[in-house]
């Protein structure tokens, strides 16, 4: 007989997340995604001057601030056809690469790491046998032995006073839960040095941005950014070389540290590389560009279609036509009021609340679609596009990782295993590592650039009688960002945001087809149905932007139990 389990809220994530499952046989059925919070602030903006839109719309979301104010200076200067300084491109950059890095280094070891590693697993650890795996791993001069007992002393203290903290109501001692006591003091060892690396990589947002979150610097038409490199009260030689400091560390920490975890993770739990697969297809828009008019990218864009990578085809850059023409977003089964697809330049957010009906409507999220299919966004499209493409670092990091997992665990995979629930982190730890390179390559710009003796970072915008249109791109943390902008006499007329876990945590459509969080949870085994890891595992794999009781129902709606998660 199959069985209705609800969790509510999904923990550890931004914002609020319901995620419905039937199960029946042991294993999903059926699932139902659905966001329980309105955003609205679409409807902030309209008649406002567009050149403070970016900083109201980066208040979207308090971690991904950063991400949803360059895409809406880029929607606006989309609009005018405006060029950015070369100068305004490289710190907007430099600000895009550090965000992306503490959000990877946090999502994985803070946010969904707890899903996989056991903490009151490591007072039966040998700390020796944990620095010989770690330094198996990497030379990381944080594995050493005298590291791994100072960490198991502090969890033994921990564990001992019986307040967990941050590690309280976690499903320890789950049977999905089987990595070696080692593994797992080597894992919380990574976790306790992640949080000063992640702060590292926060701090050049900060020194660039102005402060973070919801920087500050940005312009339509550039940045806000003094350069002089004789002044102490601007970008000067000092400050250049301060952030390059703390990048030179994070780059370190990520490819020392948290791309040979993902790896030897993936390894220890070969059958979640094929688990959680989700969708078919996978969207990816260019970025970090490296000229004034936005024509030639550092990260590639595309489109796969039914898991055909060789097929992929690329997007060039954000004036491409079938790009800006395919995507839509549908609210037959979300609380809004309209009918049919909508493109984002005619979209409407006029909300209809109403309560939680799986046939009818039951998500405050929108169902986004490219050229009318489910689509997913994020790190794995970025890889997988990127690897189809023959991009030179993805493909090299790609590669690395799958030797890596088959050298660890013994077992071969190809790129294809990427899609699947520990494929999103790998893809994730992926993108990581381009991206740490990537922001040595664009700081040596800046400081080359800036050594020429230019010292511009700002073109003044001019708006135009009548309407003009316009969409920033980002491929963001989470994927795929798009906001969309109509200017009307220098006023925002209409403005619709198109974010990553809008395309990923979509409800069903006007079709019925399901969206990517409950493509992927189908099919899921589930242990023990009143500690459903396996969906937790599933859907963080996706890091959700969205916030801690877990809740098990009959399908009369009889509470079974009430399941306290981090």
């Amino acid at each position: 007989m199959a069985k209705r389990l609800v969790i509510d809220p999904i923990t550890r994530i931004e914002g609020h997340l319901r995620i419905d499952v039937e199960v029946d046989k042991g294993a999903v059925q059926k699932a139902w995604a659905s966001c329980t919070m309105w955003r609205g602030l679409e409807k902030v903006v309209l008649g406002r001057d567009p050149r403070e839109a970016w900083l109201i719309v980066q208040r979207f979301c308090g971690v991904c601030t950063t991400v949803h104010a360059m895409a809406s200076v880029r929607a606006v200067e989309d609009s005018l056809g405006l060029m950015i300084p070369l100068n305004a491109q490289l710190i907007r950059n430099l600000i895009l690469i550090s965000h992306a890095l503490h959000d990877h280094i946090v999502h994985f070891y803070h946010l969904s790491a707890l899903d996989w590693v056991d903490v009151t697993q490591v007072p039966k650890a040998d700390p020796k046998k944990a620095a010989a795996l770690a330094q198996s791993l990497s030379d990381w001069p944080g594995n050493s032995v005298k590291e791994m007992a100072n960490v198991q002393q502090k969890i033994n203290g921990l564990l001992a006073s019986g307040q967990l903290g941050l590690f309280a109501h976690g499903y320890w001692g789950h049977p999905e839960m089987r990595l070696s006591p080692e593994a797992n003091l080597m894992a919380v060892a990574h976790y306790l040095q992640a949080l000063e690396y992640q702060r590292k990589a926060n701090q050049v947002v900060g020194m660039l941005g102005g402060k973070t979150p919801h920087i500050q610097n940005l312009t339509v038409g550039g940045v806000s950014n003094a350069i002089n490199p004789d002044s102490m009260g601007a970008m000067n030689v000092d400050r250049l070389f301060r952030m390059k400091g703390l990048l030179d560390e994070v780059q370190a920490f990520v490819q020392q540290v948290y791309f040979p975890d993902v790896c030897a993770i993936a390894a220890l739990y070969p059958e979640w590389l094929e688990r959680g697969q989700g969708a078919t297809n996978f969207l990816a828009v260019p970025d970090l560009p490296t000229d004034p008019r936005n024509t030639t990218f550092d990260l590639p864009g595309g489109v796969i279609t039914g898991m055909d990578i060789a097929g992929v085809r690329p997007i060039d850059d954000w004036r491409d036509a079938t790009l800006r023409g395919a995507v839509t977003e549908d609210v037959t089964h979300s609380w809004y009021s309209a009918e049919g697809p909508q493109h984002p330049w005619k979209g409407t957010t006029e909300p209809l609340p109403g309560p939680f009906e799986p046939e009818g409507k039951y998500s405050w999220v929108k169902s986004p679609r490219y050229q009318g299919q489910v689509t997913e966004v994020g790190p794995l499209a970025s890889v997988l596009v990127g690897y189809a493409r023959g991009h030179e670092l993805t493909r090299k990091w790609a590669d690395d990782m799958l030797g890596r997992i088959k050298a660890i665990g013994g077992k071969a995979f190809g790129p294809a295993a990427l899609r699947s629930a520990l494929g999103r982190h790998g893809a994730r730890a992926i993108r990581a590592a381009v991206l740490s390179d990537l922001a040595a390559k664009h700081w040596q710009a800046l400081a080359d650039n800036v050594a020429s003796g230019d010292g511009r970072v700002h073109n003044p915008p001019v708006f135009p009688k009548g309407d003009v249109e316009g969409v920033g791109f980002h491929e963001a943390p989470r994927g795929t960002l798009s906001h969309w902008v109509v200017v009307r006499d220098g006023k925002v007329q209409n403005y619709q945001a198109v974010v990553p876990t809008t395309w990923n945590a979509s409800p069903r459509d006007q079709t019925g087809a399901a969206g990517p969080y409950e493509l992927s949870v189908q099919g899921l085994p589930i242990a023990d149905p009143e500690a459903p890891l396996e969906v937790l595992r599933a859907v963080h794999a996706f890091d959700p932007c969205m916030a801690c009781a877990c809740h098990t129902l009959t399908p009369d709606g009889e509470t079974l139990s009430t399941v306290k998660v981090l």
